[in-house]
């Protein structure tokens, strides 16, 4: 199979985010990041912008910010890509997720990735959206942790809520039609946030999954690098 048209699934090295050969073919993003300190979107403070949200189905607590360092805070950033507008560009080197906007910027956010699971990279698009998803772990998870078995899909997978893994939002990564079992979603584990720890996904804050599923239509083009 090209390479510019699958994902492929490498180990990571020693256990950390440290990944060799991830560049993609043919792909010939490049980024800019500004230099400037970092400012919330809007006229709001951090504190603000990652406050409470009760609104929600479920109620969502703030963010401890203190645990997560100020780069990774959703910002607008420059950025330059050959990308078109509106494409989701997760680098798994820096622990950013860049959505690509006008005149040479972008919305910045941080992400955490795999560690025991998979490193991935290539081309894809959004193929699905789903508020407060249910969460089905892969069969190979289960075999893994077969006591993940209550969540499988003949058994209906874990309800949505707080605690389900996927969050309050999830962006389900599609080839063609082919659903490639990877997603972009959720977390209430804010330490984890520009860590390798989740199994082979792209986490953001409960936050920013909200504030980019609003942005991105189902269709967008997703670039992994």
């Amino acid at each position: 199979m090209k390479k510019s048209l699958e994902l492929t699934k490498r180990m990571f090295l020693t256990g950390s985010a440290s990944i060799a050969g991830l560049a993609l073919s043919g792909c010939t993003t490049a980024s800019r990041l500004s230099e400037k300190p970092a400012a919330p979107l809007g006229n709001k403070s951090f504190a603000l912008m990652y406050g409470p949200l009760r609104d929600e189905k479920f109620p969502i607590l703030g963010v401890n910010l203190q645990k997560i360092k100020r780069k990774f805070y959703r910002q607008e950033v420059d950025f330059s890509t050959d990308e078109p507008v509106g494409t989701i560009i997760v680098n798994t080197k820096t622990f950013f997720l860049h959505l690509v906007q006008e005149k040479e910027k972008a919305i910045r956010y941080g992400v955490g990735l795999g560690r025991e699971g998979f490193a991935w990279s290539g081309k894809a698009r959004v193929g699905w959206k789903q508020q407060w998803p249910k969460w089905i772990p892969p069969d190979e998870m289960i075999e893994r942790q077969p006591k993940l078995a209550k969540y499988s899909a003949t058994n209906g997978g874990m309800a949505p809520g707080i605690n389900n893994p996927l969050g309050a939002r999830a962006l389900y990564i599609f080839q063609g039609r082919k659903d490639t079992l990877y997603r972009l979603h959720g977390t209430g584990e804010d330490w984890s946030i520009g860590n390798a720890v989740s199994s082979g996904c792209v986490r953001l804050l409960n936050h920013d999954i909200i504030d980019l599923y609003r942005r991105v239509p189902t269709g967008s083009r997703i670039v992994v690098v």
